[in-house]
Order: C-alpha cells, then structure tokens, then sequence
C-alpha cells in the first residue's frame, strides 16, 4: 500500500530545515511577484511581511511606495516610469520607510518631492534624510504662539495676525490672490531668519518657474526651497509632494531655527489622494473621497509647532491654501481644513474685482491666535481697526437707501472708506512694522479723515517716504523694539499731522475744501476724546 504524502506535512518539515540554516552567511531578501499594474498602481504577490509606506525596488529604476497591505497582495503605487513595469516582473523590499533628502543644501533649489533637482543645476549634495510621515508633537513638547510671521500685508498683520508655530488657512475662489499672499511673506522674510519651503500641487511647470523667478527678482530665494509636483506628475508625486516638503521644514525645526511651509494647495493634493484611493479600490465615502481624508491633512498640519526651549525653541508655520468652488466654504475639503487649522484667510471675489486687493473678507476671516502674534506697537494702532471696519460693512449697505444720516454715521462711513484705501497694498510690496504702524495709526488716528477717498494710497506713500527721510530713529526703535511708547505715538501724530498739512488742502465728509483752522479744531476734539476711545473694547480675535 503506497504511503499517502500529505502537503502541509511537507511544509513543516521544509520549513523546520530552513529555520536551522545558519543565515549570517546568506543575504536574504524578501521578494514578491507584480501581479497587475495600471495607472501607476501594482499588486505585488508575495510580500508577506511588507510594511506600510515601506519603499520597493522594481526594475528599470521604478521605486514603490506600500500603501494597501491586504491578505494576499500589496497595492503599491510607483514612482518614475511605470510603464515599463510589466506582470511578472520581480519585487524587492528595502526594508526601510520613504525618506525624503533634507539639509541646508538645498535653500535656493526647485526640487521634485523625492529631492531630485528640477533647475538644471545638479545634483543636491545632501547625505541627510528624514521620514516623509513623522508623529507630530505632543502637547507637552509645544509652547503657546506668541512670536509673529510678518507678512508685510496690513490687513493680515493689523487683523489676523499670524505666529510662528500657527497653521493658518488661506483660502477663496481661483485667481482671487492666495498664492500672492504666501510669496508676499515669503519676500518680506527674505532678510529675517524665517526659513521658507514653498511647495506646488498639480500647478502648471511654466508657473512654478515664474514664481521662482519672481523670488530670485526680489532676493528672496536664498534662503527658499520650491518643492514642485506639477500638474503633469503622476498621482502618487503630488500625494507625497506636501510630507516632502514638510520632513524639509522639519530639518530646520528641530535644529531649532524658525521654518514656514506653504502648501498650495490641498484642494489638488485631495484630488490626487482619492485617484489613488480609488485605483487601490478603497471604498469611497463623501463626494468619492475616501474615508481617511480627513486624517490625510490633519496629521500633516499637526506637525506645525512651536517646541518648547528644552527642545531647542524651533517653529514650523503652516500656511495651507485650499481653492474653494463659488465661494462655497462648506464644501467636503474645505470644511475639514478650516477645522484642522488655527484661522482661515478668507479671500472674496466680489472683494477682488470691485480693486480691494488684497481681497480679504474681515468679517470671516480670523486668526485663533489673536493679538498674542501681534507687536505691542501693532496691537495698539490697530485695536479698533477690525471694528471700524466692520462698522463700515454694516452702514455701507444701509447708507444705499439714501435717507438723511446723522453725524455719527456719516463720520463711520468716513472713517471706513478711507480705511478701505489703506489697506489696499500692491502685489510684490510688503511693508516693514514701522511703515505699517505708521499707515495704520493716520488711519485709526482719524488724520486720513481729511484727505480725499482717491487721494490716500497718493498720500500714503508720500507719508512713508516723508517719515524715512526726517523721522528714521523713530522708525528704526518701532521696528527693533516692536512697541509704540506714549512719547513715539506722540511724536508719531505730530509727524502725521504735519505732513496733512503740507499734503494739501482739508476736506470735510462732503469732498468740500475746510475753513481756514476748521481742521485744527476737529484734531482738537478729537485728541479730548482720544482717552474715551482707547477704552472702548477691542474685538475679540
């Protein structure tokens, strides 16, 4: 009678004569079989011990990245030529997690999201790497946000001010200037010791190029690094794009130097996600996203921090920007990074067109952070700025109606046109703290109530150029000493006051010249009641 061989039996036995190799002499690799491949995504057979987010070599130069550890296969999408990957071809694993190349050496580089260069000059000698995905800080490792990003922008830096350590959303319908905002900070910073990474999602190539361009103009690429995926990328590049960009922050954070990281924008960096998630058959949840997406961006904006002094005092600034369909905030994207972030930027349409550039709807936009980010200087000119402001919105539409308006309200319609016209700011021309103290307080000061509506950015300018020449040591303590001392603010008005004088003749609400000594007498009044308006209450951030 023949003996039955069973199969399992024979499994053990191998598997008991394997384990008694000795295998410091042999190399080991684990090694899998490509099943199918499509679209960029591969199933890969025989991987069992695979990890997540764990790197694969595949033939003809083609990394794989795991993303999908299922029972019998690996989903795994690929970076580089995928197309010349084919069924059979052979797997490997490499045993470690994606690493991103970072280091001083590449400030100054346009780099694709794997650290390899895209500006045609060599390659980045950098040995340093770090994990693409890292665990954000605890709550115990952080310290509040106190120390301010200046933008350069007085709408932002007097109303919705940022710090360092903050996530701070920008967002608003395409062509509205959200990228303008993010390149206007990073100019302004350009001689400060704020290192910056700008990273594209699913932008045009011809863009990213211009913007870089626009950073060399200004001198501010010296201390940049540009990480773009541009839109004709794969899926999986502009996934990774933002983790890549910000394991390069990281780098400078935990060396204990300041960092900023925008990421423009999460919209497309969304899209891209749930392409992929889709190709690896995951079930689709909301607006066919899948389930984790919210995850996806909220363990990236985590790791935007302010460590704490025994870990160095370093800061990683987030500023996300998220492109939003006719202004609809409540969509499925947008509605999750409003919640992730510290504050939202919210940029109008209606704003834009109508000239009030930068076009930041106050009344939505606000910062979490409040006047903590602010300079003392800042915070004392710009305390009643939001609630003028919005005073303003609110009778604009009720002063339509063209009834007969009382003095009071005539006087805060005044104020906000002409408060309006300050803050408009040309693209490419960030001001200094000193320069916005200065605008800012001959608005709040009531000085600007005397100049015509058309003629305040004219005045402005002359203001600024006036100040630098006769009132430099004034300007110079302002912006070391980020305060506005009682004898600064004094001599401050007086400057402002003088130079109204010189400007032109006054006009009163109506656009008609004043009487001789009529201006001296509001100033006047006004300076009596400047006690009772310090106290009113300042809005709340």
């Amino acid at each position: 009678m023949a003996m039955e061989i069973k199969p399992d039996e024979i499994a053990s036995i191998l598997r008991e004569r394997i384990e008694g190799l000795e295998t410091d002499s042999a190399d080991l690799t684990e090694v899998g079989t490509v099943l199918s491949v499509a679209d960029g995504i591969a199933r890969v057979h025989g991987l069992d011990n695979c990890m997540a987010l764990e790197m694969l070599d595949l033939p003809h130069g083609v990394t794989g990245l795991a993303l999908n550890l299922e029972s019998d296969n690996v989903g795994a999408v690929l970076f580089g030529e995928w197309d010349k990957i084919v069924e059979g071809d052979t797997v490997k694993r490499t045993g470690h997690l994606l690493e991103i190349p970072v280091g001083e050496q590449l400030l100054g580089r346009m780099v694709d999201p794997l650290g390899r260069p895209l500006d045609n000059r060599g390659e980045v000698a950098t040995t340093e790497t770090r994990p693409a995905e890292f665990k954000a800080p605890g709550v115990v490792e952080r310290q509040p946000v106190e120390e301010p990003v200046q933008t350069g922008l007085m709408a932002i830096d007097g109303m919705i001010p940022i710090g360092r350590g903050q996530r701070e959303l920008i967002i608003g319908d395409r062509q509205t200037g959200k990228t303008a905002i993010a390149i206007d900070t990073i100019i302004n910073n350009r001689d400060k010791d704020l290192i910056c990474v700008y990273v594209a999602i699913g932008q045009r190539m011809s863009t990213v190029v211009q913007l870089k361009e626009v950073l060399e103009e200004n001198g501010a690429m010296e201390n940049t690094i540009i990480v773009a995926a541009p839109a004709d990328e794969a899926a999986p590049i502009k996934y990774i794009a933002p983790y890549a960009g910000c394991a390069m922050a990281e780098h400078f954070l935990y060396n204990g130097k300041a960092a900023l990281c925008v990421y423009d924008d999460l919209t497309k960096h969304a899209s891209a996600y749930r392409q992929m998630s889709l190709l690896l058959r995951r079930p689709p949840g909301r607006e066919a996203y899948p389930g984790d997406v919210f995850y996806l961006h909220s363990r990236l904006l985590e790791r935007a921090v302010k460590l704490n002094d025994d870990l160095g005092g370093g800061s990683l600034t987030a500023l996300p920007i998220i492109e939003t369909q006719a202004s609809d905030v409540s969509a499925y994207i947008p509605t999750n990074v409003i919640s992730i972030t510290d504050g939202q930027i919210f940029l109008e349409s209606d704003l834009f067109f109508s000239g009030v550039r930068p076009a930041i709807n106050v009344g939505i936009s606000v910062s979490r952070v409040g006047g903590n980010a602010q300079t003392k200087a800042m915070k004392k000119v710009a305390g009643k700025l939001r609630l003028d402001l919005s005073q303003y919105r609110d009778l604009e539409a009720f002063a339509q109606f063209g009834s007969e308006l009382d003095p009071e309200t005539q006087k805060a319609l005044t104020r906000g046109e002409r408060l309006v016209e300050l803050l408009k700011q040309k693209e490419r021309e960030p001001l200094g703290v000193a320069d916005q103290v200065a605008s800012i307080y001959s608005g709040t000061g009531g000085y600007l109530d005397r100049i015509k509506v058309e003629r305040v950015a004219e005045f402005l300018g002359d203001l600024r150029v006036r100040l630098h020449a006769e009132q430099k040591p004034l300007l110079d303590r302002i912006n070391e000493t980020g305060k506005l001392s009682d004898e600064d603010e004094e001599a401050l008005g007086k400057a402002i006051g003088d130079f109204v004088d010189d400007f032109g003749p006054d006009f009163d609400e109506h656009g008609e010249p004043m009487a001789a000594g009529e201006s001296d007498r509001i100033r006047s009044e006004e300076e009596r009641q400047a006690p009772a308006r310090t106290e009113e209450a300042t809005p709340a951030s």
